[in-house]
């Protein structure tokens, strides 16, 4: 079996410090990029960017073209869910069907057996020989919930050099050596996309059109207007315009009459969720679950019991009613740091 490693690079620092410590520890290594397709710059311009990368790890760069596979995997399957009046999570798509998916078998053509990535997480063999992931240590970088949907195989195959470091030991790395990263900025959570111009992007992209609609309460009573669902998501409290003492909040799409459903914060409140298409990590649960659920990247944990229904779909009870439950979004599960698996929200019910 080949044993050298592929290590992703995007030009950030985070990608630019695990390539440097794995060439450190763990030759041949060997450095990929890959294209999405949705770059605003063109390849070539790419490629010359890079080898200042490739120069500075003293590693050649290898830039993979994935963008068939990159629109068909991530970007439909955003649309679409967008289009469904439900929130998507293309970060959640991405790692297993693209970076651990196609991007690892394109580096098996260039040698690499394993793929190492700037994320903050780690992944260790018990003495049983399965794979276990957990968080990073850096409590506010921890990006463990993206990953919550690798498989076996795939763990088996990542590797993450900044497990055990926080981002200000991360820069300080970068300082120490003169690393130079080309991307400055802290990468965005939809990389296709610039921020806030969701609506436009699948506008351009499925040729449809934003179509305004009403704005309603969940008594029935108009309030205002709105310039395209897809521009919004369960527990969205800006961008709404509708003057009022209290603040509304979005509580429900509604694709078919092609109305926005806002309420007060209470209406937002969800006592629990059933989520589908769960990749288990640990083993399967065959009877309730107590947990720890995200269920968005930027909510804290809540406590929760997981209640099977079947080997990859379950009822995910809160202690306390949450905000913003929103279908689509992924609910991950963790028992302490460990992540013991995650799916996708499916379906809600209020408290």
């Amino acid at each position: 079996m080949n044993r050298a490693i592929a290590v992703a690079v995007s030009g950030g620092v985070d990608s630019l410090v695990a390539a440097h410590l794995l060439k450190r520890t763990s030759p041949p290594v060997v450095a990929v990029h890959f294209r999405t397709g949705f770059e605003t710059e063109p390849a070539d311009r790419t490629r010359t960017r890079l080898q200042s990368i490739g120069d500075q790890l003293d590693l050649p760069v290898h830039v993979l073209d994935l963008s068939t596979e990159f629109r068909r995997a991530v970007v439909d399957y955003f649309t679409a869910t967008y289009l469904a009046g439900q929130t998507p999570n293309p970060c959640v798509v991405c790692n297993p069907l693209i970076k651990f998916g196609e991007l690892l078998r394109r580096a098996a053509g260039i040698g690499a057996a394993r793929l190492a990535t700037g994320h903050y997480a780690d992944v260790r063999r018990d003495a049983f020989g399965r794979y276990r992931l957990f968080k990073g240590i850096d409590a506010r970088k921890d990006q463990s919930y993206f990953l919550a949907r690798l498989t076996q195989d795939q763990l088996a195959r990542a590797i993450f050099p900044l497990a055990a470091l926080t981002k200000t030991a991360v820069r300080a790395i970068a300082g120490r050596a003169g690393l130079i990263p080309l991307n400055a900025d802290e990468s965005q959570d939809v990389c296709f996309i610039k921020a806030g111009a969701y609506p436009q992007f699948i506008a351009e992209l499925t040729g449809r059109p934003a179509e305004p609609g009403l704005i309603e309460t969940t008594a029935g009573e108009v309030v205002g207007r709105h310039p395209g669902l897809h521009a919004f998501t369960v527990g969205q409290r800006r961008g709404l315009n509708c003057p009022a003492a209290e603040p509304y909040y979005v509580v429900r799409l509604d694709i078919e009459r092609n109305r926005l459903v806002v309420g007060r914060r209470q209406d937002v409140l969800t006592a629990q969720c059933r989520v589908e298409r769960i990749n288990w990590i640990a083993p399967p649960p065959a009877a309730a679950l107590r947990v720890a659920a995200r269920v968005r990247y930027r909510t804290p944990e809540a406590p929760a019991t997981v209640v099977p229904i079947d080997a990859d779909s379950a009822w995910l009870h809160f202690d306390a009613p949450q905000p913003a439950v929103a279908p689509g979004q992924a609910a991950v599960f963790y028992d302490g740091s460990e992540v013991l698996g995650g799916g996708f929200i499916a379906q809600q019910k209020d408290a």
